[in-house]
């Protein structure tokens, strides 16, 4: 990568990227527009708008080969390359070299959820506005779920401490809290520490899984 210069920027001018959005002006306008949700419509994720991004890459690599993209080609090619399944993604690369596709370079120049988010927020300097109506009742249910666990503790503490199995355990302060952990490495963060950070593990559950 050209030192000081993103990802994103370098792929959408080696391809001429910017050229193949037909409703946007530029790419970045489109990818902007499609994570702010400016144009009135769901918000994107980093997840979506990098799968679109790659495979806009890959269709116009196809459209310069004369390689056919209509119907589920580009869809399954892209599932096939970015899937786990080596076999499966080394045959598709086979059949790129064979058609005079540059696959490990195109390959190299698709872009991660992550890269996306850097470009929206510090290349572009977007800003996901919080929509407080449509997250307010999510916390107002974790709270209830919180008081009503501790009420049925008090309730429980205090049953244990008339039948003398935990006595002075009706005088205990409860304290709940919800914790979410990462699935994928020793991550754990209350409930209220992710909703303020935006995201539970940055690594494997990012702020971008919210939205898709």
């Amino acid at each position: 990568m050209t030192e000081g210069r993103c990802k994103i920027d370098i792929v959408t001018e080696r391809y001429d990227l910017d050229d193949t959005v037909t409703r946007y002006a530029t790419v970045d306008e489109r990818l902007l527009t499609r994570w702010t949700g400016a144009d009135e419509g769901d918000s994107a994720g980093y997840r979506t708008l990098a799968a679109w991004f790659n495979r806009r890459l890959l269709k116009t690599v196809y459209d310069e080969h004369g390689r056919e993209t209509t119907g589920k080609r580009i869809e399954s090619d892209y599932e096939a390359l970015t899937g786990d399944d080596d076999l499966v993604r080394e045959d598709v690369l086979d059949d790129l070299r064979g058609a005079g596709i540059d696959a490990d370079g195109l390959l190299d120049d698709t872009v991660s959820w992550s890269t996306m988010r850097t470009h929206l927020k510090d290349c572009l300097g977007g800003e996901k506005p919080v929509r407080e109506a449509e997250t307010e009742w999510e916390q107002k249910s974790v709270s209830v779920a919180r008081r009503v666990t501790a009420s049925k503790v008090d309730e429980a503490l205090r049953s244990l401490d008339s039948k003398g199995r935990l006595p002075g355990g009706s005088g205990a302060e409860v304290d709940t809290q919800i914790l979410l952990s990462c699935p994928d490495c020793l991550i754990r963060i209350p409930f209220d520490d992710a909703i303020e950070r935006g995201f539970v593990c940055e690594d494997h559950l990012g702020a971008e899984a919210v939205s898709e």
